[in-house]
């Protein structure tokens, strides 16, 4: 495992690809995206859907189906290049050791059949990270109370728990590990607005008591406020926008990332909602230059070229051609 002594960040990832071969073409569902992510903070990751959002996961993860075309680029993960090990030491030594995720749906990612105690002891077992069951079990009771789990709810099946703590269950189960990045996937889509907020008050606890590194996928921007430390714009397969969540809420540069903040009620002032027009390009085939071009109410000439990721500003990146 390669390492770089001037990495500052705990995870880098440089020009990643992932496309997938289909019976229609090839599906480009990452394309060149970089960006770095220090240690300690939370990346929103919000775009609309099918942009590529999950896909990045997965390709940060490796997890990836079957029908992969093209997986490349660069990942670091605190220094450690993780594209050169293969397949099999990436699963012992990395996945679900130093990186986790947090699927979507929690009940179709536990089993259920298995006791959730079993199910949330059990990457510690795999890996190896303990050396007896009674020390796994300690470790999952501690991730169970860590997450607002009663522990009298360890020996019940996933069936028989709420959404809310199916949700918590796949939580713990991403921390037992005591990974150095957690990747969650819409881990508060599906369900109502009280047990959301209840999920975002449990991430932004274990945010301060362990400083854990979250990379938060969603589409809810509004939500996501509470528990964001950078964001980042995703648009047809690209990063369009990258910079601190400050930054990205109050006054963002990219004209997609301006029509997503304008179509977000706010209650401290009363303003029209925006909308934006037309439909995301189909990554079977995407345009040329600009791929937010055909929807974007500032283009002009220089659109019909690719515009090259651009810092703007200290820590802020823009895919656009009005702020090169």
């Amino acid at each position: 495992m390669r390492k770089t002594s001037s990495d500052s960040a705990l995870l880098r990832i440089e020009g990643l690809r992932l496309h997938f071969k289909t019976m229609r073409g090839t599906v480009q569902a990452v394309d060149d995206v970089t960006f770095s992510l220090n240690r300690g903070r939370t990346l929103v990751v919000v775009g609309e859907s099918g942009c590529g959002k999950s896909s990045l996961a997965r390709g940060i993860l490796r997890l990836l189906p079957r029908n992969v075309e093209t997986y490349s680029g660069k990942i670091y993960l605190n220094g450690d290049e993780l594209m050169c090990l293969t397949d099999e030491r990436f699963r012992r030594e990395v996945r679900w050791v130093r990186m986790s995720m947090v699927p979507q749906a929690a009940m179709n990612s536990l089993n259920p059949v298995v006791r959730v105690e079993d199910q949330v002891a059990e990457p510690l077992l795999v890996h190896k990270c303990v050396t007896t069951r009674e020390e796994a079990y300690e470790r999952a009771r501690e991730a169970f109370r860590m997450v607002g789990v009663p522990l009298d709810f360890m020996t019940r099946y996933p069936f028989e728990l709420s959404g809310g703590m199916r949700q918590r269950v796949a939580l713990a189960m991403a921390l037992v590990t005591d990974p150095e990045l957690v990747v969650l996937d819409e881990p508060t889509s599906a369900l109502d607005l009280l047990t959301q907020a209840n999920i975002m008050n449990v991430l932004k606890q274990i945010k301060k008591d362990i400083g854990v590194t979250f990379i938060l996928i969603t589409h809810d921007i509004a939500t996501s406020s509470e528990l964001a430390d950078d964001a980042a714009v995703m648009y047809a397969g690209q990063l369009v926008e990258f910079c601190d969540a400050g930054r990205f809420y109050l006054d963002p540069l990219h004209p997609y990332s301006r029509g997503l903040m304008g179509s977000v009620p706010t209650l401290w002032e009363r303003k029209d909602l925006m909308f934006i027009p037309g439909q995301p390009p189909s990554l079977l085939d995407p345009p040329k230059g600009c791929r937010f071009a055909e929807r974007c109410p500032d283009r002009f000439d220089k659109c019909e070229e690719e515009p090259p990721l651009t810092e703007v500003d200290v820590g802020h990146w823009v895919k656009c051609w009005l702020h090169r």
